[in-house]
């Protein structure tokens, strides 16, 4: 079967090395606005499936081209995620099943459409939202009544590399995603009643906590995105008092990123420098960018922990899983990059093996075999933890 991925970036790479392992995969096209250089990589990786072309991915009649040219059993968009509908769109009308790691968003119109052609619609399978998503449907699944639910992602330098840079922070993710996610606004359940923190304020002293993980220590916690959608998602009813979401870092983030937000480096609109508009969050980027790479040697790390709590059998119950993940020197991937591109390409397989076979707007809480994609995780040498307090 043939697989069509879109985005040959840092997780497409883990994506088409992930698929080109894949029993269920015989052909890989490999689409890239930088075809040369994603030809080059191919070529010093020997991959044998891997056909790269090129493509636009901006103009909508050059995707339904590709897609009509190269036949795939399945899209995979590991693009940006301001390219998702558009693509996920060409890829319903072309009758193809289409996953991403990107939140679900403005997919959700697609789902009518989506069930008319009989394929399914997969986005947030990637590491988070993906892994966390699975994480979380087996712990609620551990209790009765859930009383509470949070979920945290982490992805930084191990502290064999993170001590030597002033703010403990290395690049796995595009950094214009990461800041921009830093000035998103949050929303969450606490005390039961619905709360939210507007954009660039995410980083406060009263809105952030530190976790200690067990065999990694202590983090700070920030509250990331939307948790507030995924409350019916997961089916919790009215005895639900808490529901957020968390990203984290090493200790001293919060407080420098609270900094940079007040002080307007976050900001995306330009200011006038001696003649030129200059975004400062771009600035920064480019500024910071190269300061921030990780050497050949190093390696970065994933922690996922998602912990629900309430009454299993009328008796207070807590239950945590956990992942970490390392990055593999061997070939030079990101745990970054295997959590997140590792998970997308499971997703794919699965919807070739017939696996998954719901057809519309599908959703990793519900619609996919969690157990199943825990085992493949642990094949890929992934270890997931599961404690009942």
């Amino acid at each position: 079967m043939k697989a069509l991925v879109f985005g040959l970036g840092l997780q497409g790479k883990a994506v088409i090395h992930d698929l080109e392992q894949s029993e269920v995969v015989s052909e890989i096209v490999a689409a890239d606005a930088a075809a040369e250089q994603a030809r080059a990589y191919v070529g010093r990786k020997g991959y044998r499936k891997v056909r790269v072309v090129p493509v636009n991915a901006s103009e909508p009649a050059a995707l339904e081209q590709l897609l009509r040219e190269s036949r795939p059993q399945v899209v995979v968009c590991m693009l940006p995620a301001d390219f998702q509908p558009a693509l996920a769109r060409a890829a319903v009308d072309a009758g193809v099943p289409y996953v991403s790691s990107s939140y679900t968003g403005s997919l959700v119109e697609l789902d009518g459409p989506a069930r008319e052609k009989g394929v399914s619609v997969l986005p947030e399978m990637g590491m988070d939202p993906g892994i966390d998503l699975i994480l979380g449907r087996l712990a609620v699944d551990e209790l009765d009544v859930v009383h509470g639910m949070r979920s945290y992602g982490a992805g930084l330098p191990e502290p064999a590399c993170a001590g030597g840079n002033p703010i403990h922070y290395k690049i796995t993710w595009t950094f214009e995603g990461v800041l921009k996610a830093y000035m998103r606004p949050a929303r969450f359940l606490r005390g039961g009643k619905e709360a939210a923190i507007p954009g660039g304020q995410i980083f406060r002293p009263e809105n952030g906590h530190t976790l200690e993980v067990p065999g990694v220590g202590a983090m700070d916690a920030y509250y990331n995105g939307d948790a507030i959608r995924y409350i019916d998602i997961f089916g919790l009813g009215p005895e639900l008092k808490e529901m957020g979401r968390f990203a984290m870092r090493w200790p001293g983030h919060n407080p420098f990123w609270n900094a940079m937000a007040e002080l307007g480096f976050l900001d995306e609109a330009p200011t006038r420098v001696e003649g030129c508009e200059v975004s400062p969050r771009r600035f920064v980027v480019e500024h910071l960018a190269p300061r921030l790479q990780f050497r050949d040697s190093e390696r970065d790390m994933v922690v996922i922990r998602v912990e629900a709590w309430g009454l299993k059998n009328r008796k207070p119950l807590r239950a945590v899983y956990e992942l970490i993940d390392y990055r593999d020197l061997a070939t030079g991937l990101f745990a970054m990059n295997r959590t997140v591109g590792f998970t997308t390409s499971i997703a794919a397989q699965l919807i070739l093996a017939g696996k998954i076979r719901k057809t519309g707007v599908l959703t990793p809480v519900r619609d996919v075999p969690a157990l199943e994609v825990v085992r493949e995780l642990e094949k890929r040498g992934m270890k997931i933890q599961r404690r009942v307090e």
